[in-house]
């Protein structure tokens, strides 16, 4: 399936259902157990708060917002930082910066791999935070001004996550929600 046809499909389905599209097959996202809802919604509060103070033409969104990767490839992450002009009815964040995911045990693997290599597959993305909060830690994936090169750090609640571009500064601790 296309990225075109599979957003057609969707299109068909009720609200409750969500799905991504992985190298042509719709994949559904399971249902959330609450943490994970706190968690995607305090990532994405940190993340609009941050924007917001420093005025930027950027926004936060929470899921629901997907990703194309590629013409057979969609990702819908948890929140994620989209800059510049954008269509309040699309569907699709045409240039996002930040992504984030919440990490269960059941999902990490996924996480740390798969989706790692399809977000930064995208130019526009510069960094892909990956939020454990079970562990108290987040795995900052940044992209490097060396071609082809991502550097990573692992995270403490009392560190903070400096996301340039596009200029934010934000704590662990807001992101997972204190």
């Amino acid at each position: 399936m296309t990225t075109d046809e599979f957003f057609a499909w969707c299109d068909g389905l009720p609200d409750s259902e969500r799905y991504e599209l992985v190298e042509g097959e719709p994949v559904r996202l399971q249902s959330e157990r609450i943490r994970h809802a706190e968690s995607k919604a305090s990532a994405w509060l940190a993340l609009r708060t941050a924007i917001r103070s420093r005025g930027l033409d950027c926004h936060a969104f929470i899921d629901g917002v997907s990703v194309r990767i590629d013409d057979h490839t969609v990702r819908e992450p948890d929140a994620l930082v989209h800059c510049g002009p954008y269509d309040p009815d699309d569907i699709i964040a045409t240039n996002p910066v930040v992504v984030v995911e919440v990490a269960s045990p059941s999902t990490f693997k996924t996480d740390a791999g798969r989706k790692l290599l399809d977000y930064f597959v995208l130019p526009s993305i510069c960094h892909y935070l990956i939020l454990a909060p079970e562990q108290a830690r987040v795995v900052h994936h940044r992209r490097s001004s060396i071609e082809g090169e991502i550097l990573t750090r692992i995270l403490g609640r009392e560190a903070t996550v400096d996301l340039s571009p596009p200029g934010i500064v934000v704590s662990v601790d807001a992101l997972l929600g204190a």
